[in-house]
């Protein structure tokens, strides 16, 4: 395999267009908290403490997500740079980091989006025994 500046290169748009749904996915999330914080101040029911909780843990993946994302992004940059001062095989290292880090940064995003969808279907559930245990069809 040749390896060059344009194969670090490859990953700039990938890293960025994570970057912007991670950060999506965080604004969303803080502005579901500030909306369901005044509401548990109101009525302190367990379900809404509950949801706050899974918030809170859905943050601190989300955080780690970005964090890792742009650590890739660094060993990217710092890759390109030791190319062009002819470090081939420190590049191709960090190369190697960079991939590895965006690989637990999609990973954790993965586990995130499955805790998402298990607090939904908590929802769901809620709202099923509000009307007497009756299952909700599912209209594919």
């Amino acid at each position: 395999m040749e390896f060059n500046i344009s194969t670090p290169a490859l990953l700039f748009s990938a890293i960025s267009l994570l970057m912007l749904a991670y950060t999506n996915r965080f604004l969303a999330l803080s502005n579901l908290i500030r909306q369901l914080i005044p509401v548990y101040k109101n009525n302190p029911e367990e379900n809404i403490l509950k949801q706050i909780r899974n918030f809170k843990t859905r943050l601190g993946i989300i955080k780690y997500t970005q964090v890792l994302g742009v650590l890739s992004f660094i060993f990217c940059v710092v890759c390109m740079l030791l190319i062009i001062l002819e470090f081939h095989v420190i590049s191709e290292f960090l190369f190697m980091i960079s991939l590895l880090l965006l690989m637990l940064s999609l990973i954790l995003s993965l586990y995130e989006i499955f805790i998402s969808i298990g607090a939904l279907k908590f929802e769901l559930e809620k709202i099923e025994n509000i009307h007497g245990g009756e299952q909700l069809k599912d209209e594919r």
